[in-house]
């Protein structure tokens, strides 16, 4: 990607958040500053850098999957704490 769309990707989401914070209509303030996210991450993950990709991936891979042990609740604790409770 140029650098000048570099630079107008980044002044546009500037603006949009600057303008977004200024908005007195909370939903629409919310999606100039989710647009001026998006055109951020195009600036970032569109420039081929390797090094960010990467660490993002290695992020991805380490965070926990829906079916982690570190996820669930002992069945016995919760057990006890229910049984208490009565």
């Amino acid at each position: 990607m140029p650098w000048w769309l570099d630079g107008v990707l980044l002044l546009t989401a500037f603006l949009l958040w600057f303008w977004g914070s200024a908005h007195r209509d909370d939903v629409w303030g919310l999606l100039q500053k989710l647009l001026a996210v998006v055109a951020v991450a195009v600036v970032l993950l569109g420039g081929r850098q390797m090094l960010l990709e990467a660490g993002v991936l290695a992020l991805a891979l380490w965070l926990p999957g829906a079916s982690s042990r570190r996820l669930r609740s002992f069945s016995s604790e919760a057990a006890g704490f229910e049984g208490s409770s009565r």
